[in-house]
């Protein structure tokens, strides 16, 4: 199936092809109005969006809030990323430990056919996620992404909840993963380093990099991304090198464990029927590797020509991380049986990583340290993006009255610090990993959320839906979508379906006989009712309703999506690689 192209300008319509499947721009008959520059100068303090006085409630979108908004935001922050740094984005938010070190405890939950399925399957739902967030985001470019999308869509109480569930999710994931840094630093140097040496520098680099112009966050991650494709492309290579005995002294070793223990693992229950909850429960587990790939859109406001780069983001970054999972986990399948008891735990030592297995027996000495150094990048890496996701969210919910409106303030060059500031002031809980009943209690904490990226999911597929119902109901095609797949009408809503199903049974182990365990059903499950009273809450309080589709503003927002093209291509001409890069650019381009 072969995605359309993003249209060269937003405005212009779409025209499926029945043969190929592709779009095929079209212009419209209407002729265009001039459009005056818009100065975009910013400015540190900005006035809090007023209601429309047309509207008995003040958190209805409508089109003066609209336009509000997208001032306020236009005056505030600056453009800093491009298509490249988007696209890379993405692809350092999705590889990261759950590819390195987790891909081996799958192959023993699974085997190796169950867990190349179970990636499979989730590579489809991350498809229809990503394109669905891809047409949303062309239309409706704005800071806090799917966020801002679910209140003018759906219902201003759901991007309440969400929004506010991603904030906390994000605050306590980025201690996390300092904590993890310093675990990970210990594979070098023991209990001989105080965890303090580690936690400080890195609270004042993140801090930094959050603090910075948002290029730099973009020319960061785009560093980082570079620096896992190439570990990760070193490791398919390095496996099959190993695999087809191209190492002196080893042998070939083909399907053999394909054969003998076999292609699927029999898990909890006998049979076919336990070879199928193998599979499904790496299908589950499977969801949070590709968690990041949503947070592409996060900064839309602070992105150069965001309705052409965030559709060109996100079809790259889908084909190159499914590309990259699909053969990884093929070839660990290859390197080590999955009764190989070194392949259970967490999945949170460099000793766990099936490459390292492989490489060890065949005697090739320094991938280790090599994988645990690419690990920790992708530690940081994971913490620069919860600070830019928390705090562009953040950032949004002041911006529509759901958070304090000191969270508006922003720097001359564009970063809303005070939402900085909240951020580093709670990395420092990462010295709780100091004591262990703080530490233990700290965990229970990150765990309330870790169910989030599925309710993230969840909440983009409905805001298309929502999109595509509404402008049937009010006789608007499709055509004048900025970016638009004729298949994603039926793709939105399976996956939605699936996300679904995966949510409710993620955790089905623990209600097996002898399985139960605490920690595996607070973070499976009790983010549902977390989501569910902050949802129910501000309803009652604000007595907000779910936004009849006739009277959702797109009319509104499609004439702001095609008069604001000019402003949004200002002086961001399209840019080809040139010399050696044009070799590499095909990664993100």
């Amino acid at each position: 199936m072969t995605a359309s192209s993003p249209n060269p300008k937003p405005g212009y319509g779409t025209v499926s092809s029945s043969s190929s499947g592709s779009s095929t721009p079209r212009r419209p008959t209407s002729p265009r109005k001039k459009i005056a520059p818009v100065n975009v100068t910013n400015h540190a303090d900005v006035e809090s969006p007023l209601p429309s006085p047309k509207s008995n409630n003040p958190l209805l979108s409508t089109p003066q809030n609209l336009s509000q908004e997208h001032r306020i935001e236009s005056k505030s922050l600056q453009k800093g990323l491009s298509q490249r740094h988007l696209s890379m984005l993405g692809i350092a938010g999705s590889i990261g430990t759950g590819l390195f070190l987790g891909l081996g405890g799958a192959v023993s939950m699974g085997g190796p056919l169950g867990a190349l399925l179970g990636y499979a399957v989730i590579g489809l739902v991350v498809c229809s996620v990503q394109f669905a967030l891809g047409e949303v985001a062309a239309l409706m470019p704005v800071t806090g992404s799917f966020v801002r999308h679910s209140e003018v869509l759906v219902d201003p109480a759901m991007g309440f909840a969400i929004g506010w569930n991603l904030v906390y999710g994000n605050l306590l994931s980025i201690p996390s993963e300092i904590v993890a840094v310093c675990v990970l630093v210990k594979f070098w140097t023991g209990d001989a380093l105080n965890p303090a040496a580690v936690i400080l520098p890195f609270i004042a680099l993140t801090g930094g990099i959050g603090m910075a112009f948002v290029r730099v966050f973009g020319e960061v991650e785009f560093v980082f991304a570079m620096l896992k494709i190439l570990l990760v492309v070193f490791l398919i290579v390095l496996g099959l090198v190993i695999n087809l005995g191209g190492v002196p002294g080893t042998e070939m070793i083909g399907f053999k464990y394909w054969r003998d223990p076999g292609p699927f693992v029999e898990y909890i229950a006998q049979g076919d029927l336990g070879k199928f909850l193998g599979f499904w429960a790496v299908m589950t587990g499977a969801v949070f590797s590709f968690a990041g790939v949503e947070s592409l859109a996060m900064a839309a406001a602070e992105t150069r020509n965001p309705r052409e780069a965030i559709p060109r983001a996100v079809k790259r970054v889908f084909a190159r991380i499914v590309i990259f999972y699909g053969l990884a986990v093929f070839v660990v399948g290859l390197l080590v049986p999955s009764n190989d008891e070194r392949l259970e735990g967490s999945g949170d030592s460099v000793a766990q990583s099936p490459f390292v297995l492989a490489a060890a027996a065949a005697g090739i000495k320094g991938i280790p340290s090599l994988v645990n150094a690419i690990v920790i990048t992708s530690a940081w890496s994971a913490a620069n993006q919860s600070l830019l996701a928390g705090t562009r969210v953040l950032y949004g919910l002041a911006l529509k009255g759901q958070a304090p409106k000191v969270f508006l303030r922003t720097t001359s060059w564009g970063t809303p610090y005070m939402c900085v500031l909240l951020f580093t002031a709670f990395m420092f809980l990462s010295f709780l990993s100091l004591s262990k009943n703080a530490i233990s209690v700290f965990w229970w904490l990150v765990m309330l959320t870790a169910a989030g990226v599925l309710v993230s999911w969840s909440s983009i597929l409905l805001n298309h839906i929502r999109l595509l119902k509404a402008m049937k109901k009010q006789g608007i095609s499709t055509d004048r979508l900025p970016w638009h797949n004729w298949w994603t009408e039926y793709t939105s809503p399976a996956g939605l379906v699936m996300c679904i199903v995966i949510l409710f049974t993620s955790g089905f182990s623990v209600f097996t006989t002898g399985r139960w365990d605490a920690a595996k059903f607070v973070s499976s499950y009790l983010d549902i009712p977390i989501v569910l009273v902050a949802y129910l809450s501000w309803k009652l309080l604000r007595k907000t309703s779910i936004i009849p589709l006739d009277q959702i503003p797109l009319e509104e927002a499609f004439e702001q999506a095609e008069e604001n093209i000019m402003v949004q291509t200002q002086g961001f001409p399209p840019t080809k690689a040139k010399g050696w890069t044009r070799f590499v650019s095909w990664i993100w381009d």
